[in-house]
């Protein structure tokens, strides 16, 4: 098993890029990992099921290829995503993929099984598992999770409600192993400060919503850009699951942002609502609360350049506030 000082190692930034539905294809993915940092996708976003396999090949590929080409820069790990709830019918299928195809890291969500982390095991694989909270960070780990993501208050898609820093203290307590922290990072000084809370990784989404790798079509794309905070709506209306979402998609669809009933958690749906014509997350296009800290459009190589920028830069002023 690849170890995570190993994998640090391996990175231009401790940044995984988190998968996002639908946003998250090949092309960001390879651009990421050619970029230095940990690319990701949820298997759900190949579709029909099939075109797994010429993704996971394709993304492989590439990074061997980018790799041989640049020696002193290669190509960081890549993750998959799988949601291991028992509402999707292709874990089966797609977990034996990602076993065939032996992929670096894959990452859990909704639910923690043993039998998905004992498969990835088998080959040397890392298992990390998104969590809102410190009992189910728990649960990951007793059923055989490497790491935990920790999914604070702010992040993009489904996002827990916990304070940062309240969130990874209590993992803290007791767990020495891998954290990751995803909420609201969009900044080299966030992803420094991710660090400082005592996270080993930054998780970051929202912020590669923004570049042309991102499977988005351009409205979403220019409305991450042109959002703020503010703009972002927490609501479980249109999957069962509480998610931030982007004020200005759900105006878009014909709904009142600040009026939203709550949903059925027992009848989560990745589709829609029933009642509704907007699709989750077609039509109402899910964002972190970071956004605010883009301004511009960049090509994802350039958003981690700059990324990078920050972090050092950060780095230095916090030594000069310090003394």
């Amino acid at each position: 098993m690849t170890s995570f000082t190993d994998l640090r190692s391996q990175l231009r930034l401790p940044v995984v890029g988190s998968p996002m539905f639908i946003a998250s294809g090949p092309e960001l993915v390879k651009a990421q990992c050619q970029s230095g940092i940990v690319g990701s996708f949820p298997s759900l976003n190949a579709r029909p099921a099939s075109q797994l396999t010429d993704w996971l090949d394709e993304i492989s590929e590439s990074n061997a290829a980018f790799t041989e080409a640049n020696p002193e820069t290669p190509a960081a790990p890549f993750a998959v995503n799988l949601i291991v709830h028992r509402s999707n019918n292709r874990i089966e299928a797609d977990l034996a993929e990602v076993v065939r195809h032996q992929v670096p890291i894959v990452i859990t969500s909704l639910g923690a099984r043993e039998e998905v982390n004992e498969a990835v095991h088998s080959y040397g694989g890392i298992v990390l598992h998104d969590v809102i909270n410190n009992r189910f960070a728990r649960k990951a780990v007793e059923k055989g999770a490497d790491g935990v993501i920790a999914v604070a208050a702010g992040a993009g898609g489904h996002a827990g409600a916990l304070s940062p820093f309240a969130l990874v203290q209590e993992i803290r307590s007791w767990f020495d192993g891998p954290v990751l922290l995803s909420g609201a990072i969009a900044h080299g000084r966030s992803i420094l400060a991710a660090l400082a809370a005592g996270a080993d990784f930054a998780y970051v989404g929202s912020a590669f919503l923004s570049t042309p790798e991102a499977n988005v079509v351009d409205d979403y794309r220019q409305m991450v850009v042109d959002s703020a905070a503010d703009d972002v709506v927490y609501s479980n209306y249109f999957t069962g699951v509480k998610g931030n979402y982007l004020r200005g998609s759900i105006t878009a669809s014909g709904l009142d942002p600040d009026n939203l009933p709550d949903a059925d958690p027992s009848k989560m749906d990745f589709g829609s609502d029933p009642d509704s014509d907007s699709k989750a997350w077609r039509d109402i296009w899910g964002s972190g609360q970071g956004i605010g800290a883009l301004g511009v459009q960049q090509t994802t190589a350039e958003l981690v350049a700059s990324f990078t920028a920050q972090f050092e830069a950060a780095k230095q002023e916090l030594k000069g506030r310090l003394g």
